[in-house]
């Protein structure tokens, strides 16, 4: 694909460029295609929304998550659609498993899915970086002594590590705005892999750093300060 191809990467919302990453994780365009089948299939025997035979639909087993084959969903990642029996429908269950309360969008789609097509779930909580990480801080507090003056400090410190990581060419905090072109090059790479395309092995590190976003690093994106309707 041609740069032209990535110039709506310009204006994409944090939360656009999470779909970006998922819509290119194997696992979704795998579960996406049999979910949509299923769908179909669903639609065809008993109406589509919103004229659908319902009552007759939710008797259906294929009603309901999980896709075969694959495991169940631990229901305390977030809200289910349930019916009386508590089974899930499958719909909402593609999204919980995936991170969205929305229906299922087809990753093959060409434009990015507006404010009112997608809405993410609440990512978990990152796990803590590892000892060593240069963008990890450990601040200690004395609770024998006045918090506000060790808060103060343990702020300018902060402030300070942060200054010191971006001279190095470090983004600190990270944010979509100092992330948009990195993130646009690993979409880059990532379809053209797809593509069956030859990749520099100058590329080869951030192609796996881009697979990692893909599958499952897309909710750290999540997790970035940047609202949904932040264009940077």
């Amino acid at each position: 694909m041609t740069e032209d191809a990535y110039a709506y990467c310009a204006t994409l919302t944090r939360d656009q460029w999470a779909w970006e990453f998922l819509r290119r994780n194997p696992g979704y365009r795998a579960d996406y295609r049999r979910f949509i089948a299923i769908w179909a299939a669903l639609e065809a025997d008993y109406g589509a929304p919103p004229h659908r035979d319902f009552a007759r639909w939710k008797l259906d087993p294929r009603a309901y998550g999980p896709l075969p084959g694959d495991d169940e969903l631990d229901a305390a990642r977030g809200e289910l659609c349930t019916v009386d029996d508590d089974r899930v429908l499958l719909e909402c269950w593609m999204g919980a498993k995936w991170g969205f309360y929305k229906f299922p969008l087809d990753p093959a789609r060409a434009v990015p899915p507006l404010p009112d097509e997608l809405s993410w779930r609440p990512p978990p909580p990152a796990a803590p970086r590892p000892a060593g990480d240069a963008r990890r801080a450990d601040v200690a507090f004395d609770l024998s002594l006045p918090l506000a003056p060790q808060l103060e400090a343990a702020r300018f410190r902060l402030i300070g590590r942060a200054a010191e990581l971006r001279r190095k060419g470090l983004a600190a905090p990270t944010s979509v705005a100092n992330q948009r072109a990195r993130w646009t090059r690993m979409l880059q790479l990532l379809d053209a892999e797809a593509a069956g395309g030859s990749l520099a092995d100058a590329d080869a590190q951030l192609l796996r750093e881009a697979k990692t976003m893909a599958e499952g690093g897309y909710l750290d994106i999540l997790r970035l300060a940047d609202p949904g309707k932040d264009v940077q």
